[in-house]
């Protein structure tokens, strides 16, 4: 036999066990490590870009796609390592060097994140021209498969 005030407390413990489990799988976080940082920061009012985090739930179920995707590029010729997303963690430090490098672009904000040879340019530029210049810029650099351009133009 259970005593009462027992039983509460074994109902509130089971409780805080299920919320607790609960949230740990609800915790969002960059599970898969894909590279993400800002390389300029000139421009005030640029909304803040953030990493590309997801659950671990949404990691479980991206994992067989990512493996998929990222070997095929090597079955087919294209890749001379055995998955795309290996080359992440060289380009995206090479995008921030040629992006700082060029002198163009101090003006700006811009954050970069990287993907299976994927390159997103987010954040704020200050005139159009520097939208398409960035992004030819980047699309020249080696290994880079293709490039996502979400900049927006801001003028302050």
């Amino acid at each position: 036999m259970i005593v009462p005030g027992l039983a509460r407390v074994l109902l509130a413990l089971l409780a805080l066990a299920i919320f607790t489990s609960a949230s740990a799988t609800d915790e969002r976080a960059n599970y898969f490590e894909d590279p993400f940082l800002q390389v300029t920061h000139a421009i005030a009012d640029c909304p803040a870009q953030h990493e590309p985090v997801i659950t671990q739930a949404e990691m479980r179920a991206q994992a067989h796609v990512r493996a998929e995707r990222g070997t095929s590029c090597y079955q087919s010729g294209r890749c001379r390592l055995p998955n795309a997303y290996l080359y992440d963690k060289e380009i995206i430090p090479r995008v921030e060097k040629a992006i700082l490098a060029d002198g163009h672009f101090a003006q700006t904000s811009i954050w970069i994140e990287g993907r299976r040879r994927w390159v997103w340019l987010k954040g704020c530029v200050r005139t159009r021209a520097e939208v398409g210049a960035v992004e030819r810029l980047v699309r020249n650099i080696d290994d880079v498969e293709s490039v996502v351009n979400e900049l927006v133009v801001r003028k302050r």
